[in-house]
């Protein structure tokens, strides 16, 4: 069938409009924000960026592009970090995200941002309502109490932050004291120097093929232990086959003296070259998970990764773990020390924590006067 080019360019304006009309931005209506009576925080503004939404299919999909939440500490205490819940459908794959900012100083009364950029799906069938519902999860503090419904772990994930990030700090205040700014600058400069780090893709269930499972094999774990550790590895394994590893089974033993609900392992792996990587972290899969002390039990995944690097396949030669959180049936956390990591070498493995992180970005920012007056802030 022959079509003339005018006929052509219509037909491509045509599309271009349907496209368009397919795209709508969000309005500041589109938000329903909802704190709580009694938060420790309030909504002072909205901003949508250029979040909007377009159809794909029978779904709807919602961009929340450079969105911004402007809250104020409504509290009498500083609040060190949040976590946010952002809603769209509650049954709908791809309808629930959430926010989590550590490393926060925020004093009574004080306005800070909350950053939200994801991707949201909706049925297009669900008509009437806010497109975006965001609550709050939780909300950490300097003495380490915690405020929220913590549907999403918070206080456990927010606590640990903290605890890393003032590990942390003491590290670089130690370095200061004992080295001097250069000294400083040095250890600045070695964390943020780029680590090696592999692309992993993770997938639910053994999705072994025909031919990983002909070469697959047993590989043991290799245990880092910490002598303050209130876990102790007892043995594990994997089953390994080239850049692919599934099923992992470790046995762990409670060797506190109060009982554990939750157990969080860090997973290395080295390749035929010798180069060790973090691969994943290992969380106990039984979310009901209690273990008293002096017990055993034994943390499953029917969990495939798949590594590699630049694009590359990175087989695993051999695997190690080490205990990276352990929260107790109180609520209190442990982690491990900054001697544990360097006795263990690990901080040359494992990327920089959430707080190196934002050391460095004052570090790249206002050099190191300023990161050592940050180092004498808090």
């Amino acid at each position: 069938m022959w079509i003339s080019l005018h006929a052509r360019a219509a037909m491509v304006l045509l599309a271009a409009s349907v496209l368009t009309a397919q795209e709508s931005p969000l309005s500041t209506g589109s938000f329903n924000v909802n704190l709580g009576k009694d938060a420790p925080v309030a909504l002072v503004g909205i901003s949508v960026g250029d979040s909007h939404t377009s159809a794909r299919g029978a779904a709807l999909v919602i961009d929340l592009h450079t969105a911004l939440l402007t809250l104020r500490n409504t509290s009498s205490n500083r609040i060190h970090g949040i976590a946010l819940r952002v809603l769209s459908q509650e049954v709908t794959l791809g309808g629930k995200g959430s926010v989590s900012i550590p490393s926060l100083d925020i004093g009574p009364g004080e306005v800070f941002p909350v950053p939200i950029d994801m991707q949201l799906m909706r049925p297009s069938s669900v008509i009437g309502g806010p497109l975006v519902e965001v609550s709050l999860d939780g909300v950490i503090f300097q003495n380490l109490s915690f405020y929220g419904l913590d549907r999403l772990n918070s206080r456990r994930t927010l606590t640990a932050w903290e605890m890393e990030a003032r590990r942390d700090r003491d590290h670089y205040r130690q370095i200061l004291s004992q080295a001097g700014p250069e000294g400083l600058r040095q250890a600045m400069l070695e964390a943020m120097a780029r680590r090696p780090q592999l692309d992993v893709r993770v997938e639910r269930g053994p999705a072994v093929t025909s031919a990983a499972l002909a070469s697959e094999r047993t590989e043991r774990f290799a245990f880092l232990e910490f002598p303050d550790s209130p876990i102790k590895p007892v043995e594990g394994w994997a089953q390994i086959a080239g850049n692919q590893a599934r099923a992992p089974s470790i046995q762990v033993l409670n060797r506190s003296a109060k009982p554990v609900k939750y157990v969080e392992l860090g997973w290395l792996v080295r390749d035929q070259n010798g180069q060790q990587y973090l691969a994943a972290s290992l969380p106990g899969s039984d979310p009901n998970l209690s273990l008293p002390a002096g017990k055993t039990t034994r943390l499953e995944q029917e969990t495939t990764l798949r590594f590699t690097r630049e694009g590359k396949p990175v087989n695993v030669e051999s695997t190690a773990g080490f205990v990276s959180r352990v929260q107790f049936a109180d609520g209190q956390l442990w982690v491990p020390s900054r001697q544990d990591l360097e006795n263990a070498a690990l901080a040359r493995t494992l990327p920089p924590s959430l707080e190196e992180q934002n050391l460095a970005a004052i570090y790249a920012k206002k050099g190191l006067e300023g990161l050592i007056q940050e180092l004498k802030r808090h």
